[in-house]
């Protein structure tokens, strides 16, 4: 018995040989001595070059998630405020208004929603008939309608959720001059002076922020808030009292500032040499074949049995994925297809695992369970309805949320990995 090994498509061919006559011997040991000089030139490592490139995403809606500590600023402001009670209206528009101040510190959780903290406050004043908060001595602000002066400090602490609608309609950019931010929030109005009162209170205004630097923002918050008006010391015919606030101010941002888009990496291979394998294994197909008719030809006894095995496996790989995202590029179903080849020419009994993965450094396991799911199926689907993989060779599974697998990058496990068991 003879047997050939062909370590390109690893085909074995076996003979079991009876004697026959000495020129048929002859001419077919010509044959395998031939095939077996051209297995050995081919058994050769053939190393491909391959450029990887890395550049970054030019999608200004998709932004890489950063830290807690990211993102946070702190900033104050002056100005003046309204009171709108019962009798305000009644009162000149220029005697209404009084100084304020504001502080806060919030954190931008993506470019698009951010939070804050702040107080905000000074004095309030305004006219009323009863003299709640009145002056000392009483002032008479109109006799003719017995409204008399009153005033009184108080202080509005208040959480916000703001939004940048200049990102959400636009995408991010970092050195935009001009971000309007509209936000909502609530707070607890309170004044120590008497009549004492404390009053939850609703916040609704317009952040708008003009970027001096890298650092400081110039800053003009526009506020209006609702609250019960028992703050004001006068119980009438409005259930609520308002008030408008402008302030203009600074605002620092601390490190790390900003957002980074996604790495794109993208792996080329030198086409030459690709070209150059696939003609040396056309032309073993060639020579396989060659010898499979000559063994045919022959209708001898000297050859009884003809096997032809086809080990060749395809070779691991990865593709990776977007955050958040399993959408197959048009580059990855480039490289499945060649993928999908090397199984579809390989040994037909290999079964191969598709895995999915997520990085569970962001979003619940939840999240990260679907998306590792979601991602092997999109591999499984194109290998099978693109390219015409049989479903008989491939397996999928899926692992959900892990840890860093590869040169401690967390993109990427933000993956498939599709592997021969």
């Amino acid at each position: 018995m003879k047997k050939i090994e062909n370590t390109s498509k690893d085909f074995t061919v076996t003979c079991r040989a009876i004697k026959k006559k000495e020129n048929m011997q002859r001419k077919f040991l010509n044959v395998v001595l031939g095939l077996l000089i051209s297995g050995s030139a081919w058994s050769q490592t053939y190393e491909i070059k391959k450029d990887t490139t890395v550049k970054r995403s030019e999608d200004k809606r998709v932004v890489v998630t950063n830290h807690f500590f990211d993102n946070w600023f702190i900033g104050a402001g002056a100005g003046a405020q309204i009171f709108f009670a019962d009798h305000n209206r009644q009162m000149k528009l220029g005697d209404r208004f009084s100084p304020a101040y504001e502080f806060y510190v919030g954190k931008w959780f993506s470019p698009n929603v951010g939070v804050r903290a702040a107080i905000n406050g000074l004095k309030i004043v305004g006219v009323n008939q009863d003299g709640a908060h009145g002056l000392n001595p009483p002032q008479v602000y109109d006799a003719s309608q017995w409204l008399y002066k009153m005033e009184f400090h108080y202080l509005n602490i208040h959480g916000d959720v703001l939004f940048n609608m200049s990102n959400i309609i636009s995408g991010y950019k970092e050195n935009r001059f001009y971000n309007i931010s509209p936000y909502i929030g609530v707070g607890w109005m309170y004044t120590w002076e008497q009549p004492k009162d404390g009053e939850v209170s609703a916040n609704a205004g317009i952040f708008n922020s003009f970027r001096l630097n890298d650092v400081l923002d110039l800053t003009l918050d526009v506020r209006g808030n609702m609250v019960n008006e028992r703050l004001g010391g006068t119980i009438g015919n409005r259930w609520q009292d308002g008030l408008l606030t402008g302030a203009i101010g600074i605002a620092y941002k601390f490190k790390k500032r900003g957002w980074e888009t996604p790495k794109i990496i993208i792996v080329s291979y030198n086409e030459a040499a690709l070209d150059a394998i696939r003609n040396k294994v056309n032309a073993l197909e060639k020579d396989n074949e060659a010898l499979k008719q000559q063994l045919a030809n022959a209708k001898t006894s000297t050859v009884t049995d003809v096997k032809v095995e086809n080990k060749m496996l395809a070779a691991p790989i990865l593709i990776t994925f977007e955050i958040n995202k399993s959408t197959v590029s048009n580059e990855t179903r480039v490289n499945l297809g060649f993928f999908a080849k090397v199984i579809k020419e390989a040994n037909p009994d290999v079964v191969y695992n598709i895995k999915g993965y997520a990085d569970k450094g962001t979003g619940s396991e939840i999240t990260n369970t679907r998306l590792s799911r979601e991602r092997a199926e999109a591999i499984y689907n194109i290998l099978v309805r693109e390219f015409g993989v049989s479903q008989a060779q491939l397996k999928m599974s899926y692992e959900g949320g892990v840890g860093k697998m590869f040169y401690d990058d967390p993109r990427l496990s933000r993956a498939v990995i599709t592997i021969a068991e």
